[in-house]
Order: C-alpha cells, then sequence, then structure tokens
C-alpha cells in the first residue's frame, strides 16, 4: 500500500525470545528503515529473581520478576530499535512439567481463539507483510512457545486476506553441532546428557538443506548481544553471554527460518524475509 513502511511482525514468547532467534533481523531491518513490530505472549515471570532466587524457591515472586522483565524488554527494544512493543501480558507458563503449566491465567490454559483474536486485531492494526513465530513443537518444545505458534497461526487464518510472508524459527543442525562443541569449550566439566536427552536435542532445529532462509545478520550481531545482555536478570540462563561478543559475532551472524506462507514467487532459498516484496 502506497505510503504504508514495510512491517515485520514476530510473535515471540517470552521477554528476552525476540533476541535470542530474531535479534539480529529486527536489528538489520529496523536499519533498513522497515517498521519492526515485536508481541511478546507472557510476562516472563517463571523466570529467574534477583539472586537467580528459581520459580517456586522462598523468595521469588512472579509479580516482581515480571516487573523486571518488562524493563529489560523495553531496553532491549531500544537497542534493537524496534518500532513497536505490544505485550500481551498473559502469566509466563513455565517449563514443561511445571505446576505453572496448569494456573488458570497462564498462556498454556489461554484458549488458543481467544488469544488468536487478540493478536489478529494487532495484524489488522499493523497489517505486517511479514510475520515470524516459532514452529508447531515452539523450537524446542516449550509450552510457551508451542502457544505462541499456535494463534499465531490462528490469528493469520482470522486474517486471511492480509496473507503476508510468514516464517518459523529453526537452527541448521550443523550450528547445533558447533553450540555443542563451544558449550563444552566453556564449561569442560559439563555432565554428558544421557542418552534420552541427547536424542532430544538432535532433533532440535533442522537439517540445512530443509532450511529456506538464511538471513546475514553479521554486521548486527553486536547488537543481538547487546540486547540479549538487557536481560540481565535472566543471565545465568543465557549461554550465549558465556561466549563473549567477538566470539558470538563469529558464530551468530547467521539467522535462519523456514518459509510456510509465501504469495511473492520469491525463489527458494533466500536470503530476504522480503525477497518479493521490494
Amino acid at each position: 500500500m502506497a505510503g504504508r513502511p514495510l512491517t515485520l511482525m514476530a510473535v515471540h514468547a517470552h521477554p528476552d525470545d525476540e533476541a535470542t532467534g530474531t535479534g539480529g533481523v529486527l536489528a538489520r531491518y529496523a536499519a533498513e528503515g522497515i517498521r519492526t513490530v515485536l508481541v511478546t505472549c507472557t510476562d516472563g515471570g517463571c523466570g529467574d529473581g534477583p539472586g537467580g532466587v528459581k520459580p517456586g524457591d522462598p523468595g521469588h515472586d512472579p509479580a516482581a520478576v515480571a516487573s523486571i522483565r518488562r524493563r529489560e524488554l523495553e531496553a532491549s527494544c531500544e537497542v534493537l530499535k524496534i518500532s513497536d512493543l505490544e505485550m500481551l501480558g498473559y502469566a509466563d507458563s513455565g517449563m514443561v512439567g511445571w505446576p505453572s503449566n496448569d494456573a488458570p491465567e497462564s498462556f498454556w490454559r489461554t484458549p488458543v481463539e481467544k488469544g488468536a483474536a487478540r493478536l489478529a486485531e494487532l495484524m489488522r492494526h499493523y497489517r505486517p507483510d511479514v510475520v515470524v513465530t516459532y514452529d508447531e513443537n515452539g523450537f524446542y518444545g516449550h509450552p510457551d512457545h508451542i502457544q505462541a505458534h499456535r494463534i499465531t497461526m490462528a490469528a493469520l487464518e482470522m486474517t486471511e486476506d492480509l496473507a503476508p510472508k510468514v516464517y518459523w524459527t529453526t537452527t541448521p543442525r550443523s550450528a547445533m553441532r558447533r553450540f555443542g562443541e563451544v558449550m563444552r569449550e566453556l564449561q569442560p566439566d559439563m555432565p554428558e546428557p544421557d542418552p534420552a536427552e541427547a536424542a532430544a536435542m538432535a532433533e532440535i532445529g533442522l537439517p540445512d538443506d530443509e532450511i529456506t532462509t538464511w538471513v546475514d545478520t553479521t554486521a548486527f550481531s553486536g547488537q543481538k548481544f547487546d540486547a540479549l545482555a538487557a536481560h540481565a536478570s535472566q543471565g545465568e540462563n543465557i549461554f550465549f553471554l558465556r561466549m563473549g561478543k567477538e566470539r558470538f559475532g563469529e558464530l551468530m551472524g547467521v539467522e535462519t527460518f523456514v518459509r510456510v506462507q509465501d504469495t511473492t514467487g520469491a525463489a527458494l532459498p533466500e536470503s530476504d524475509l522480503f525477497a518479493g516484496l521490494r
């Protein structure tokens, strides 16, 4: 539409997810003049509290954690130059099997059509040309990631006239192997995973030849690192920060996706989420 900027909408589950999987593309496309919209579905209340106190431990206050994480998310958005932040505000459901999965207000327990209707309203407002979210397994099985996928795909059905390009985040299996090597290098005393855990890890990501879209974000890896660092309260859980900025830039200079909806006919593989749109 004439006069309307090209728009990227990324739908993520928690504060800090925006930086982990899409910090590079959010920073790159913002620098190219594209409107970048981040939708964060939960409040992050199941994250670590001050001093690293864990959910369920004495002194962990989910409301206080959510408040801290909102401020960190806003700081990350400033680093990545995100145009618009929308928070759906659902309660963080925690990891698989946690009691918080079944809390009445948790994102996991929210009816998909209810969350999708709210997201569809945002899609109609921003009219994104590209939408990015997780695959049906939430990349690694986190309940809130799976729910973010579900409401995104349902919202796209509710707004099918908009017909954006749609992508799911992923990681090449070759990169997962490199990350494993770096983790062992940085943590030589790390115990070997049990066979079931190792098998599950081996299924994360996709074979390289199944990835449709490889976006070079090398020039923005410093911003991505700083956006992750803005989530300081969760630093113990953000492995990538342990690499240091230089090593991080070497390993995290490409972000990868699977294209699942397209009306442009742009050839695959592609190196630009906006291929066929400009």
